[in-house]
């Protein structure tokens, strides 16, 4: 094995051309650790996020006192699936060859070291490395928002906001792999892809307002989140939640959540004398979750959109194409 190893950083905050491609000494792994070389990296908002240091009361306060000015740490990534390369003396559950996906900060880079008890978890043999990377951040994220804060039941009817996303391709077959009737909401173009991931329905944001429908639904997950209260009570059920998976970040200093124009504190007080509910959160990765979505693909039912492959040193050019969003699926980089 190599001695050193490339590995993408940001030694400041800003946009995507700060990023350098260096050769870095290789990690040394803990007696809990496993050294895992990367096949496959995915990009999240997140990233973007870090990378951009914004919004600044959010990112920088997470990189305590010394990442006001720059990042703590200058790695860049969380998603991946590789195969393992070494395993320190207390592992068990993990031995070279064993191919995984799972999270740690840093996968932008041909290794990774992940903790045995931390997310890291065995890939289906069926699943390739590309559709294995992508999973992990977004498809916890729609996993927990639609079964723990939407409180997701058979038979329920739910409205995905940005169902062509990353959380919302994940979301749409998650809530049928739950025994919901979906419908995702998406622009024309993704409009087939949208369906051929399972949505009974589709609307086309682009040639109507989707509060003006006529319908409504016992369970909105909105990756947009730009509505307001009232365009929102239109198409929920009385008893009906709303889970904010996303909003706007147009707020440099603290997005979508505070601000002099509070926008989730502004539906929060709409909404207080209403019988419907409003949850907004954060996801955490946790293993079981990552082994309840490696069963959802091992049976077919979960499966991964990517939009464009990218390769390590083209790393800036992913970060760039996010930020300007839209993006169908995920993006994937490969070491």
């Amino acid at each position: 094995m190599a001695d050193t190893m490339r590995a993408v950083i940001y030694p400041r905050y800003g946009s995507p051309k700060v990023l350098q491609l260096r050769d870095m000494e290789m990690p040394s792994v803990e007696n809990n650790q496993l050294l895992v070389r990367v096949r496959a990296a995915a990009a999240n908002p997140v990233d973007y996020r870090r990378l951009t240091g914004t919004p600044i009361l959010l990112i920088r306060r997470r990189e305590g006192r010394p990442g006001w000015r720059g990042p703590k740490n200058e790695r860049l990534g969380a998603d991946y699936a590789g195969v393992v390369e070494t395993v320190g003396r207390d592992v068990t559950g993990f031995r070279p060859g064993d191919e995984v996906f799972g999270v740690a900060l840093g996968a932008f880079a041909e290794y990774v070291v992940a903790r045995e008890e931390g997310s890291v978890t065995r890939k289906p043999a069926g699943v390739s490395f590309e559709h294995a990377a992508a999973v992990p951040v977004a498809a916890v994220t729609a996993l927990q928002g639609l079964r723990d804060h939407g409180l997701l039941q058979p038979g329920q009817r739910v409205l995905i906001n940005g169902a062509s996303g990353g959380v919302g391709t994940y979301a749409v077959q998650i809530a049928k792999a739950l025994g919901a009737e979906v419908t995702g909401v998406c622009s024309t173009r993704n409009l087939e892809m949208v369906r051929s991931i399972g949505a009974d329905h589709v609307i086309d944001y682009t040639r109507g307002d989707f509060t003006l429908i006529g319908q409504r639904y016992d369970l909105l997950l909105d990756n947009v989140g730009t509505r307001s209260w009232a365009q929102y009570r239109r198409i929920l059920q009385p008893e009906a939640r709303l889970v904010m998976a996303g909003g706007p970040h147009t707020n440099v200093l603290v997005g979508p959540l505070l601000g002099p124009r509070p926008y989730q504190w502004r539906l929060r007080l709409a909404a207080r004398s209403d019988t419907r509910t409003i949850a907004r959160f954060h996801a955490s990765i946790i293993k079981a979750d990552m082994e309840f979505l490696a069963g959802l693909m091992e049976t077919g039912k979960l499966r991964s959109v990517i939009e464009r492959t990218y390769r390590l040193d083209e790393t800036a050019d992913a970060l760039r194409h996010l930020g300007r969003g839209h993006v169908a699926g995920k993006l994937i980089i490969l070491p």
